[in-house]
């Protein structure tokens, strides 16, 4: 299953997207638990507040990221975040 393009993702309720200054790293912050998110994966979130669909987001990343593959990664990479019940 691949994202939506119409979809605009969300943090689900009781999750927060953090920067540790410490690690120099992105958080997501669940109820009793911590994910690092790794490489750009913190943009990524970032930008899923619920006005951007993924399109939006593909979009807005390849114009930050050129050249790298955000058309083919983020989409999957949105999907996994949503099964994980981290995004709505």
């Amino acid at each position: 299953m691949t994202a939506a393009a119409g979809w605009r993702p969300r943090l689900a309720p009781a999750i927060v997207l953090r920067h540790d200054r410490a690690r120099d790293t992105d958080l997501l912050l669940l109820p009793e638990r911590v994910v690092v998110l790794r490489g750009a994966a913190g943009a990524v979130v970032g930008l899923c507040d619920g006005t951007r669909s993924v399109r939006d987001i593909v979009d807005e990343l390849a114009g930050r990221f050129p050249g790298t593959p955000v058309a083919t990664d983020v989409p999957p990479f949105l999907d996994d975040m949503r099964k994980e019940g981290w995004l709505r």
